[in-house]
């Protein structure tokens, strides 16, 4: 491997390039708006998204496409990540894609000395990215934009184990249909406990994992994966049966993995 191209790419988790927001479908894709029928069924589903809509041609032609199988990781010094999230009430919704948690202003990460406000997080089932080929029960993402425009997404892949906590509190909110955002405000959600203590990762640069698939996302997956209950997961399931994307390839991107 040429060391000037290993260079180049870690330089994209440092500084990277502005993304514009003006595409209607990619504000609609981050709120969950879009008007085009996209699923997860034979009649709608991943194989069918780069033709259901102009605006999701990338999901089949694009070349830097998420998830993927985090195998054969470049040990990398990585650059710094800091979260600073605060517990706060429950907005919830069930967009018809997924569990989505909409957050407030001033829960953010500094990725290599940048800000990156968060978002919302929502949850796959099972998980999107595998690990040596291997797909935990579920994952959750979380979804944070700087001034700039620019994407990161944190994943937290979910294993069987003890019941945990916050994600029950969600659960036992979760829509049955989909809707509007609800608040529940006496339903207060600690998101560092969805995410694991040991903050070693994989990096790459892909996409968003849903319509319009677009490839601007530095993503950050942590090895750790934490644990939920099997019930969890079947309490989940019973909304949401299967909401995952497909393993796409890695082309010639490098995928890194902390030293």
């Amino acid at each position: 491997m040429q060391r000037r191209s290993l260079l180049k790419y870690m330089a994209m988790f440092t500084g990277g390039g502005a993304y514009s927001l003006s595409f209607p479908s990619l504000r609609a894709a981050i709120a969950s708006e879009s008007n085009v029928e996209w699923g997860y069924e034979e009649e709608n589903g991943p194989a069918l998204w780069g033709e259901l809509s102009p605006d999701f041609g990338v999901c089949q032609a694009g070349q830097q496409q998420s998830p993927i199988d985090l195998e054969g990781a470049l040990p990398a010094k990585l650059p710094e990540l800091r979260l600073s999230y605060q517990e706060e009430a429950l907005r919830i919704v069930n967009n018809g894609h997924t569990l989505q948690i909409n957050t407030s202003p001033g829960n953010r990460i500094t990725l290599g000395g940048q800000d990156f406000e968060l978002l919302q997080f929502h949850f796959h089932h099972p998980s999107e990215h595998a690990v040596n080929g291997q797909r935990y029960l579920m994952e959750t993402h979380f979804v944070h934009r700087n001034e700039h425009g620019e994407f990161v997404v944190l994943g937290a892949l979910m294993q069987e184990g003890t019941k945990n906590e916050v994600l029950q509190l969600i659960l036992e909110s979760m829509p049955a249909i989909a809707g509007p955002e609800h608040t529940i405000a006496e339903v207060k959600v600690n998101m560092l406990q969805l995410l694991p203590e040991d903050q070693s990762a994989y990096q790459y640069f892909g996409s968003l994992t849903t319509p319009p698939c677009s490839e601007l996302v530095r993503w950050i997956v942590f090895q750790q994966p934490i644990e939920i209950s099997k019930e969890q997961e079947e309490q989940f399931a019973k909304v949401f049966p299967w909401n995952a994307r497909p393993l796409q390839l890695l082309n010639r991107r490098f995928l890194l993995e902390s030293l």
